[in-house]
């Protein structure tokens, strides 16, 4: 008798590796420009586009209506294609924050075309990421209040989001970063600039390679927000060779831009660190795994995740939750604290993260009632009561 078995879930391809061979390096001095070449062969190699040509403001806008139309199967005359970028996109007055924004909460335009046609115009797909076209482009010349040249710029869906800085192999990498810092106050938010798109900086020397938020707040703009990537034990990724066949593989990226970042109610981009990325990967395999396996109260179907103080347990707990909440099957989350202080404290953070992600529950009927409604999948502290 033949049988056929189907397995209960498989382990997915998490993006924040349990295991990863470092990449062998021959040793040998790299200057910064061997060291760009190298990447951008690299990142070709993974499937990035590569767009020598971008190599001013007028072809970004011409690759970035491409791609917007790609993505949304339009057309764009060129008056459309105009109104388009003054009544939404690339409105003057606008800065770094109201760009985050658009990205975060308002990605999505209803835009009425010429003849009448209204069409949601998306700028990135966070449903299916691989619907989104990755570009690369570098040298590209900006001037602000200065000129600058920056070094690999990422595109996706034709938007600058992202931004690699080199130094060669022996420079301190905080050079980098000082010049990531310089660009940001002299050229990257002039007038009309895409770059203030940008969400994500990249700095390497090659042997030391950090990734961190574009932010302007003043406390979360320093080195010391810089990141390793690493692997599930925190074993850290350093070599801009290993970062780049992890972080930078396109699927990772998109990721991270689109699914383990916040944009706070404070104007804050959060962007998640590895370690915080696993654990919530993992709690959404538990659950959707246990939930395949139709196992659902025993040891078995859940798990816990140890984190230290100060670690961000609230922002990994608060994404797992949302994410969660995606799933068709999952109607409420719930937050269980062991102290009132706790309790209190848990709220005011999630509503930080969003203002309306949260409902607290002052007694047994508030929590009836707050399991009544409908109309949002809410995250729940539960009753103390």
């Amino acid at each position: 008798m033949n049988l056929e078995t189907k397995p209960i879930a498989e382990t997915p391809n998490f993006i924040v590796l349990d295991q990863y061979e470092k990449i062998e390096q021959s040793g040998s001095y790299q200057s910064e420009n061997r060291l760009e070449a190298e990447l951008i062969a690299d990142l070709q190699n993974q499937g990035y586009e590569y767009r020598k040509d971008l190599n001013s403001q007028s072809r970004l806008l011409e690759n970035l209506r491409a791609q917007l139309q790609r993505l949304n199967d339009v057309a764009f005359s060129d008056g459309e294609w105009a109104r388009f970028l003054t009544e939404y996109l690339d409105r003057p007055a606008e800065n770094i924050t109201d760009k985050t924004r658009k990205i975060h909460d308002d990605h999505i335009y209803d835009f009425a075309f010429d003849d009448g046609r209204l069409k949601n115009i998306y700028l990135l797909d966070k449903k299916n990421l691989a619907r989104n076209h990755v570009q690369l482009i570098n040298q590209f010349e900006q001037t602000g209040t200065h000129a600058n040249r920056y070094d690999v710029t990422v595109l996706v869906n034709g938007l600058p989001l992202v931004q690699i800085e080199l130094k060669k192999r022996g420079v301190a990498v905080r050079e980098a970063f000082n010049q990531v810092h310089r660009y940001s106050k002299e050229s990257f938010n002039s007038g009309n600039s895409l770059f203030k798109f940008l969400q994500i900086f990249v700095i390497s020397n090659g042997t030391d390679t950090r990734y961190f938020a574009n932010t302007t707040k003043r406390d979360k703009n320093s080195f010391d927000f810089t990141m390793n990537w690493a692997r599930s034990d925190n074993h850290p990724i350093k070599d801009l060779k290993d970062f780049t066949a992890t972080f930078l593989q396109k699927s990772v990226l998109l990721s991270v831009l689109l699914h383990y970042s916040v944009f706070d109610a404070n104007d804050t981009l959060l962007i998640m660190r590895p370690y915080q990325i696993a654990a919530a990967e993992r709690i959404l395999w538990k659950i959707n795994s246990s939930a395949q396996a139709k196992n659902w109260s025993g040891p078995e179907s859940g798990g816990y995740v140890w984190h230290t103080t100060g670690s961000g347990k609230t922002l990994t707990g608060f994404k797992a939750a949302r994410l969660a909440t995606e799933s068709a099957f999952i109607d409420k989350v719930f937050f269980v604290v062991d102290r009132k202080d706790l309790d209190y404290q848990t709220m005011k953070e999630y509503q930080r993260f969003s203002p309306d992600s949260v409902n607290g529950s002052e007694s047994t009927a508030g929590l009836k009632r707050n399991l009544e409604k409908t109309t949002t999948k809410s995250s729940l502290p539960p009753s103390k009561s």
